[in-house]
């Protein structure tokens, strides 16, 4: 495998115009410009049309259950603390299903990036209400209309201590790959909820509304404001992108663990040497 060659010749089975595609290519324009070897990642999702993404990029992926790719790549991390791990899926298998490993692998800070696709409805499922969708939605199933107030993420991470917390628009992929290497640069858990188009089902929240509906934080923006950081996450009049809060001061979890404090050599590493399983053992 080249250095930071992560295309190859694949068919992607995504709609035309869909925005998983732009995200696609900022996850390997920040891959390439961060220089990470294809064979040190690990990409870790579940189940939906988002999830499908680890098949489109040529390096190392674990393609699980739905909802339980946020909690796969906390283990990968923890067994080999040297790799990449990016755990990536959509807005109803991140938040929805896998809502429970969301909210608990926050509080234990693992130093992975989590990538969210967020088109505020089901894409693989054919268009019943995410977790995110807005009241009054009407879905093949919601005939009347979403009664659910939509789930906030970023408010969520906030409220349990998440290090790095940002939200991205798939419409300006050069913005989202930046923001994409903060989050792989930031030492700890780091969230990344990324607004886009789903072209099939989600006819409301299409390009033209995210683009009407959304702003850039500014230079004068003090991204270590926790309770800024809250206020911008709760104001639902107009969607605050770029990095909300950033917060250097933790401890990533895989770095609390009794085996990593006696021996900071991954234990993928050391077990692939039969020789020394018997030293390991004694150890």
């Amino acid at each position: 495998m080249k250095p930071y060659e992560f295309d190859y010749d694949l068919d992607i089975a995504w709609c035309p115009g869909c925005g998983n595609f732009q995200i696609r290519n900022s996850i390997v324009d920040a891959l390439r410009e961060l220089e990470i070897d294809p064979c040190n990642l690990v990409i870790s999702s579940g189940i939906g049309q988002a999830a499908k993404m680890p098949q489109y990029i040529n390096t190392n992926y674990f393609n699980g259950l739905h909802g339980r790719g946020l909690s796969v790549a906390v283990a990968v991390k923890s067994a080999n603390p040297e790799l990449t791990v990016i755990a990536e899926g959509g807005d109803g298998d991140m938040y929805g299903e896998g809502g429970n490993h969301f909210i608990h692998n926050i509080r234990r800070n693992p130093n992975i990036v989590h990538i969210v696709h967020n088109n505020m409805v089901y894409g693989l499922t054919k268009g019943q209400a995410s977790p995110t969708s807005q009241l009054d939605f009407i879905t093949p199933v919601q005939v009347n209309g979403v009664r659910n107030r939509p789930f906030n993420p970023l408010a969520v991470a906030l409220s349990l201590g998440a290090g790095f917390v940002a939200r991205a628009f798939s419409g300006d992929p050069k913005k989202t790959t930046e923001l994409i290497k903060q989050a792989m640069e930031f030492e700890g858990y780091a969230l990344i909820d990324i607004f886009h188009p789903c072209v099939t089902f989600n006819k409301v929240n299409n390009f033209q509304w995210f683009k009407q509906n959304t702003y850039y934080l500014d230079e004068s923006y003090d991204a270590t404001n926790r309770q800024l950081a809250l206020e911008k996450a709760l104001d639902l009049e107009k969607y605050a992108l770029g990095v909300l809060y950033r917060n250097a001061d933790t401890k990533p979890f895989e770095k609390q663990l009794t085996v990593y404090e006696h021996n900071t050599t991954p234990v993928v590493k050391r077990t692939r040497d039969l020789s020394k399983v018997q030293a390991l053992l004694v150890e």
